[in-house]
């Protein structure tokens, strides 16, 4: 089976900072571009952030115009991580981060910035 988890989530002040991880099993990341989306309370899902699967040298990534400059998407050197460094957080921020990979998803870390 593909899990997909999420982690490092939580409260933080405008301003500050977190570091959001996904690890995978199930699925061979590096073959498949991977994304974050978010969903706010109230609000549709809003894609954030894609980083192609293409060897590092070549990979790219891709942002929101919302988190462009503030926030980073990476993967881990095991290709099995994902990570999301988050900058700069505004309260627009606020919301459940997903991982996406191949059509599936995580089960959400939640990020309040308050």
């Amino acid at each position: 089976d593909v899990q997909l988890v999420e982690s490092g989530g939580g409260l933080v002040q405008p301003g500050e900072s977190l570091r959001l991880s996904c690890v995978a099993s199930g699925i061979t990341f590096s073959r498949h571009d991977m994304s974050w989306v978010r969903q706010a309370p109230g609000k549709e899902v809003e894609w954030v952030a894609v980083i192609t699967s293409l060897p590092s040298l070549f990979r790219a990534a891709s942002y929101a115009d919302s988190v462009k400059g503030r926030f980073t998407i990476s993967r881990g050197t095991s290709n099995a991580m994902m990570y999301l460094e988050m900058n700069s957080l505004k309260t627009e921020d606020t919301a459940m981060y997903y991982c996406a990979c191949a059509g599936y998803w995580g089960q959400g870390t939640q990020v309040t910035v308050s």
